[in-house]
């Protein structure tokens, strides 16, 4: 489509109307208008934590009072942002909610309870319909607690997600119904359902058509993220064992309309985007043409605001788009490099890293040269690594010169094949499910390691940020990134990553300390992993 004629397309501009003409509630009135809610309304009810969209009313139907919970995990240092302000920096909003919200229709009053937020005493909050809850794997403690909170109070919950879809038998001791897989395209049937009281339990979702992806409603929860989400593709070929999203969403690389995303960028107010694609620019030349069409819309169109995205290390191949990704507003990309060692790479499954035969610092570089800075991911505690590791990765992240890095910790995710692997081998340690699935936040050892126990990978990762995040090598980083000529705002990004990942390593020890590794291997419980 000619960038002169970009446009949301006629069926893509009729699911924006409905969303049109927003305003906003003093945060002070909230508790009034919470309890005397009239579905005549037509505003916007905000407090800190939620959004209530209280502007539809039919007279037709019963409006029916819909609420969407993101559930908090109290361990995950990132969504600690009252202990580490900096977080506030490194989290964005929950997109998924965000596009059941766009999904509802509009005799649906929605209501979105965000835990990272606020807490809730759902007890005194006006009593819903229906209950929606996402959950990844880390937040299944957290979301079962909330589903049985409100079906004590005969209120149906609904679950849906990535943990759901894997462990759905397990969801529905908890839950009135699962919806697994992409939510678009059975969302409606279970309004219609939950509205008849005739909810199924289970309803299949599937991989929906990426061009029948809605807006999500961005209006939701704003000016409590510094970040607005995107999602421009779905879908991941790589399939590396220790990752579940080629389960959850395919092995084939889609992409939505080019015309959509630009016309759901005008709807985000945050002036940060954080594009949640896997790999934005996914790995084969015709994906590297639509990225380079996407961004040469967003120059046309003006929306060059500061973004950061997730991507493989072949970003740094092409210097067309490199020049376009920094001239469309791109500060930085997050690469997972997973392994120091070619032997670590093959175990996980990147054979990708390894393609002919990459020199990784020249690739960082070439990034960097563009102003765009580079967060590197490692993985310890595979089966390849032996003691020294943390070192290891110190040493190769400030040989690569990227700006900063992330080290997590192997974690066998239901719906991954790692998973799927250490169960059958009976190595996975921390399996007292639903309890045990809070620790599954890649920061914390769950299974039986080849080469260490947790005590000694702990260590592994301390090492790590000891030596890669001491103050003057922090300072070394960001001088050398200065001599890029990156923009202030790219510049600030970056000291605030690095300052992040330090002080939420010094978070999780606290936590370490109070998590002794179990004696002995316990049985191993099913969880009725789902295909």
């Amino acid at each position: 489509m000619p960038i002169t004629r970009l446009r949301a397309t006629e069926a893509f501009a009729a699911r924006l109307r409905p969303h049109a003409g927003v305003t906003f509630v003093p945060a002070a009135s909230i508790e009034t208008d919470l309890r005397t809610f009239s579905p005549s309304e037509a505003k916007l009810t905000e407090k800190e934590g939620h959004t209530t969209d209280a502007r539809y009313s039919t007279k037709r139907k019963k409006v029916m009072r819909l609420y969407l919970v993101n559930p908090a995990n109290p361990i995950v240092s990132l969504n600690k942002v009252r202990s580490n302000r900096l977080n506030r920096y490194r989290v964005w909003k929950p997109l998924g909610l965000l596009v059941v919200a766009g999904l509802t229709p509009p005799e649906w009053e929605v209501t979105l309870l965000d835990e990272n937020l606020d807490h809730y005493d759902y007890g005194l909050l006006p009593r819903p319909d229906l209950v929606g809850i996402t959950a990844f794997t880390s937040q299944a403690t957290r979301a079962y607690e909330i589903a049985t909170t409100f079906r004590a109070m005969g209120v149906p919950v609904v679950m849906g997600g990535i943990h759901a879809t894997f462990c759905r038998d397990e969801a529905l001791q908890y839950v009135d119904a699962v919806v697994t897989g992409e939510a678009e395209s059975v969302w409606k049937r279970v309004l219609v359902d939950g509205r008849n009281k005739a909810l199924r339990r289970v309803y299949e979702g599937g991989i929906s058509p990426i061009a029948e992806i809605p807006p999500a409603r961005h209006d939701l929860l704003h000016g409590k993220y510094y970040f607005g989400s995107l999602q421009t593709t779905r879908g991941c070929p790589l399939n590396c064992n220790f990752c579940s999203v080629t389960a959850f969403n395919g092995g084939t690389y889609r992409r939505r309309p080019v015309a959509d995303v630009i016309a759901e960028l005008r709807l985000i107010r945050e002036k940060v985007i954080l594009f949640v694609d896997d790999n934005l620019i996914g790995t084969r030349h015709d994906h590297l043409a639509c990225s380079k069409e996407l961004l040469q819309a967003m120059i046309a169109e003006r929306l060059t605001r500061p973004w950061i995205c997730q991507a493989t290390i072949n970003f740094a191949d092409d210097e067309e788009l490199l020049g376009l990704a920094r001239r469309a507003g791109c500060q930085g990309v997050f690469i997972g490099f997973e392994s120091p060692t070619a032997e670590g790479l093959m175990a996980v499954g990147k054979k990708f890293n390894l393609q002919r035969g990459r020199d990784f610092r020249a690739s960082v570089r070439r990034i960097q040269r563009h102003g765009i800075s580079v967060v590197g991911s490692f993985i310890t505690g595979i089966d390849t690594d032996t003691r020294g590791i943390g070192a290891t990765i110190a040493r190769t992240a400030g040989e690569y010169g990227i700006d900063a890095a992330n080290v997590m910790i192997l974690t066998p995710l239901p719906g991954a094949k790692l998973y799927a692997q250490m169960e059958s081998e009976g190595r996975i340690r921390s399996n007292d499910y639903p309890k045990d699935w809070r620790y599954y936040t890649l920061t914390h050892p769950v299974a039986e390691y080849k080469n260490f126990s947790w005590k000694e990978l702990v260590e592994e990762v301390n090492l790590f940020t000891d030596r890669y995040y001491a103050y003057p090598q922090v300072l070394w980083r960001m001088l050398r990134f200065a001599s890029n000529r990156p923009s202030l705002k790219t510049f600030f990004g970056v000291l605030v990553a690095n300052l992040s990942y330090r002080s939420n390593q010094f978070l999780d020890r606290r936590i370490y300390a109070n998590r002794p590794e179990p004696a002995e291997r316990r049985s191993q419980p099913s969880v009725n992993m789902m295909s």
